[in-house]
């Protein structure tokens, strides 16, 4: 028995859960029943695409449930204008917190100031908000050598992200993994981490806690939850 379970109940796990539905032929009957999920299950959020941000609002109005919505996803290669007019733009239409993907480029390139500066561009509109909005940046974690992770970890830390989230779950290259989860808590001690990518089973998503994440971004929520409860 893990740590995590140990010490969580179903409420605590499925409130560390993101409930994700992130495919592009994704219909509003579908993302009507991600939302009856999050409540039911009480998930912490559900994470959608912008297009559907006003349409979960509406969805989830006196619930608990927050909106979180995807930004640059999932390429990362948009510009920090685009970013940050999308951004305000998904925030304005029901998001309560922001998933970026982060310039792939300039993390490979080591360009410290391109990526300072968006990341401070989009995080300077959650922040302008009330209440201010989380900003998680997604840095595909598993296409990174060792070096990149830290070059980016350093980077998001110093400009004060909420969460770096390993994984959009769509590189070739992989999604999240309990060895990255540790390095980025040692890179970026004031970040909280977003564990996201190829979380399947209740196993994988307590180990993912157990290194040291607090959030979990996954699809099969409603699965590793019954999971957990069925013990």
């Amino acid at each position: 028995m893990s740590n995590s379970e140990q010490r969580m109940s179903n409420n605590e796990l499925a409130g560390r859960i993101d409930h994700t539905l992130l495919s592009a032929t994704a219909t509003s009957e579908q993302i009507k029943q991600l939302c009856e999920q999050a409540i039911n299950y009480g998930f912490h959020s559900v994470c959608i695409t912008p297009r559907w941000a006003a349409l979960a609002a509406d969805k989830l109005v006196n619930s608990k449930v927050k909106i979180c919505s995807v930004i640059s996803f999932p390429l990362g290669a948009d510009s920090t204008k685009t970013k940050a007019v999308a951004a305000k733009d998904a925030i304005l239409s029901g998001a309560d917190e922001i998933d970026m993907v982060a310039d792939l480029a300039a993390i490979v390139e080591g360009d410290s100031k391109y990526l300072s500066n968006q990341l401070q561009a989009v995080l300077k509109v959650c922040r302008s908000m009330r209440p201010p909005v989380l900003l998680k940046v997604i840095i595909e974690s598993a296409a990174l050598n060792r070096e990149q992770k830290e070059f980016v970890c350093r980077i998001a830390d110093k400009c004060g992200v909420d969460f770096i989230k390993t994984s959009t779950g769509l590189h070739p290259a992989g999604g999240a993994t309990a060895e990255d989860i540790k390095l980025i808590k040692e890179t970026a001690p004031n970040c909280r981490i977003k564990a996201a990518g190829g979380i399947q089973t209740c196993k994988q998503a307590l180990e993912m806690l157990d290194a040291g994440a607090k959030r979990l971004g996954t699809s099969l929520g409603v699965q590793i939850v019954n999971e957990f409860r069925a013990g």
